[in-house]
C-alpha cells in the first residue's frame, strides 16, 4: 500500500514499469479530507494497492523438437532446440528441459558468426551431446539466417564443435575420446548379466565389447543397478551385422534409462572400431527401440559423425 499527499494544483505521480511486472489487480482510491490548509485547499490521499502475480514478464521464446540421426520422424533421437537472444540463468534452463522431458535440450546463443551453445537433460547439463548439437544445427540450417554450409559451436565445456551441411546430411566433427582398458564393475557385470569381452573407460563412460550384435540387442538390463556405477553412461557395442558396429547406451546418473542414439558416445566407439578393423571410416547403429544410423570416421584426435535430421514441431514457450 503506498500513500500520495494532493494539493490543489498539483498530483505527486506513481510510475509502474508494466513491462516489467505482471499485475493482476491494480485499485486506486482517492479520500478527501479538509481543513488542513484552509477553506480553499484540502488534503487527499491517493491509495493505491497493487496485487502481483510475483513473476517477471512473460518472455517467448522459440523451440523445435527435431528427430536426430534419422531420416523419419519417430525414428532417431528427439531433441528440443532454443534458441535465445541472451542466455537465461542455468536455474531456467534447467526447468526448460525438465519440462521438456526429452534426452537432452539444447540452447543456442548467437555470437557473431558462431553460436554459443549448452546441453540440458531432465536433471543435469552435460559436457557434450551430439544429437542435440545435430538438432541445433538443422535448426539454423533449415530456419535461421545461416548461409554458410558449415556452423561453428562454442561450448564451455568441450570446446569448438562444428557442423557441415552437405545436401541433407549433417556432420558434427567432435573431439577424440581417450579410451583406457579398465577392470569391468561387477555391478555392471550383474545388471546386464553377462560379462563383456573387454572393458574401457572415457572421460564420462564405460565401453563394454561383446561377441554379437546379437547380445547388444537382448540386454534388458537393471537400471537402478547400473545407475550405482560411477560415470555418465554406459556403452555396450559389438560388431554389427550389416554395419560395422552396434551399440546401446544406458545413462540413469543423468535422468535417461536409455538413450536412443547417443553422438557423443560414438567419440568414445570410433576410436576403438577404427583401430580394431583397421578403417577410418564405418557404418554404426544405435539398436535402441527408436534405432538410429550413423557413419563415423576416426581423424587421430577428431572423430566425424555424419546423420540426418527431421523436424517433429515447431512451437512458442513463455518463460
Amino acid at each position: 500500500m503506498f500513500y500520495f499527499d494532493r494539493g490543489p494544483w498539483f498530483i505527486y505521480s506513481l510510475s509502474i514499469n508494466a513491462a516489467a511486472t505482471k499485475f493482476s489487480e491494480v485499485y486506486f482510491r482517492l479520500m478527501p479530507e479538509r481543513g488542513k490548509y484552509g477553506r480553499q485547499d484540502f488534503f487527499a490521499t491517493l491509495e493505491v494497492k497493487i496485487f502481483t502475480r510475483d513473476f517477471i514478464s512473460m518472455k517467448k521464446i522459440k523451440l523445435y523438437q527435431i528427430d536426430a540421426f534419422t531420416d523419419r520422424v519417430f525414428g532417431g533421437n528427439p531433441a528440443a532446440v532454443c534458441v535465445l537472444d541472451a542466455w537465461l540463468p542455468n536455474e531456467t534452463m534447467q526447468q526448460i528441459a525438465a519440462e521438456n522431458n526429452l534426452a537432452e535440450t539444447a540452447f543456442v546463443v548467437p555470437k557473431g558468426e558462431k553460436y554459443e551453445i549448452t546441453w540440458f537433460t531432465p536433471t543435469v547439463e552435460v559436457d557434450l551431446c551430439g544429437h542435440a548439437t545435430l538438432a541445433a544445427a538443422h535448426v539454423l540450417f533449415q530456419y535461421g539466417s545461416h548461409t554458410s554450409s558449415t556452423i561453428t559451436f562454442l561450448s564451455r565445456r568441450s570446446g569448438v564443435l562444428t557442423v557441415e551441411k552437405n545436401g541433407d546430411a549433417l556432420t558434427l566433427d567432435f573431439p577424440a575420446d581417450v579410451l583406457e582398458p579398465a577392470e569391468t564393475p561387477e555391478a555392471l557385470i550383474t545388471a546386464l548379466g553377462k560379462a563383456p569381452q573387454e572393458t574401457y573407460q572415457g572421460k564420462t563412460d564405460y565401453l563394454l565389447i561383446y561377441t554379437s550384435q546379437a547380445d547388444v540387442e537382448a540386454f534388458n538390463p537393471d537400471i537402478a543397478l547400473i545407475n550405482t556405477v560411477p560415470a555418465r553412461g554406459i556403452i555396450v557395442s559389438a560388431p554389427g551385422d550389416e554395419v560395422d558396429f552396434v551399440s546401446r547406451f544406458f545413462c540413469p546418473q543423468v535422468g535417461i534409462p536409455e538413450d536412443p542414439v547417443t553422438g557423443s558416445a560414438h567419440t568414445s566407439l570410433t576410436p576403438y572400431w577404427s583401430k580394431r578393423l583397421g578403417k577410418k571410416t564405418m557404418t554404426a547403429r544405435q539398436l535402441s527401440k527408436r534405432q538410429g544410423a550413423l557413419q563415423c570416421e576416426f581423424l587421430d584426435d577428431r572423430v566425424k559423425i555424419t546423420g540426418k535430421a527431421v523436424t517433429y514441431l515447431k512451437g512458442e514457450i513463455e518463460v
